[in-house]
């Protein structure tokens, strides 16, 4: 377990693992935190070490009351961070939603430090103005949403539990700064991502499958993988076989 300060912002983490193999930092989804990888952690903490983390507003990393404090630049500096006090060069990065989305600019800002890529439920954001103001507008909702019901905005799903937050405000910023997009860089860069991609999905998943065959084309080495009958979050709902083909993509 670490706590790393960011300019007065505490960022909790936790390690597992000390094995030979290149470690990987795991983010997680929005309105979710570290938990959802506990599954995942267990099964491949026996081979290398495993870094989970809270993005601000989650978790056990601080809530900023600056709306400032959320913004994609300084989210990505906390994981660069993280690796940094681990003395880690190279990780495999594994994301799930908003947390692949996070990788996906952290291999883009940074490429010397990415070995590997695991997407689960990820989108590559939007090229077209529309699109991408379409998804801000989600955003906005989801932060209202927070504001007049709290807790009770969170939809029933596997990785999503309140208990696990100190309140709902630190959502609600995450949703008007970090979740929102603002450029074509991600989904721009896809074509020079040059590490090995695995990119889970779904079968039910549908607003990510998409985005997932898209990004599987795109990416020279990418190898997708659909669920079948799995919704939002197969490392929780559908271990049996989400852990066998990240196992096998791995090695």
């Amino acid at each position: 377990m670490g706590t790393l300060d960011r300019d007065g912002v505490q960022i909790h983490y936790d390690v597992r693992g000390d094995g030979a193999a290149t470690p990987a930092l795991f983010t997680h989804g929005f309105a979710s935190s570290s938990h959802a990888w506990g599954p995942t952690v267990d099964a491949l903490s026996a081979t290398r070490r495993c870094i989970t983390w809270d993005v601000r507003g989650h978790g056990k990393t601080d809530y900023p009351t600056d709306a400032a404090q959320y913004s994609i630049p300084l989210t990505l500096g906390d994981m660069e961070a993280i690796l940094d006090a681990e003395g880690i060069d190279r990780a495999v990065l594994v994301g799930h939603s908003m947390g692949g989305y996070l990788s996906l600019e952290f291999v883009t800002a940074h490429p010397e430090r990415v070995s590997a890529l695991v997407l689960v439920g990820t989108g590559p954001g939007f090229r077209k103005d529309e699109a991408r103001a379409g998804w801000n507008d989600v955003c906005e909702t989801y932060a209202t949403l927070f504001e007049t019901k709290g807790f009770a905005g969170l939809r029933p799903s596997a990785e999503l539990d309140a208990s696990v937050h100190r309140d709902v405000d630190g959502l609600i910023r995450v949703a008007r700064g970090i979740l929102r997009q603002h450029d074509a860089g991600v989904i721009d860069n896809l074509a020079n991502i040059a590490v090995p991609t695995l990119i889970v999905v779904g079968e039910n998943d549908k607003p990510f499958r998409a985005g997932s065959e898209y990004m599987a084309a795109k990416i020279a080495d990418a190898r997708l993988v659909v669920v079948p009958g799995a919704p939002h979050a197969p490392m929780l709902t559908d271990p049996d076989v989400f852990l066998p083909e990240v196992e096998k993509f791995l090695a």
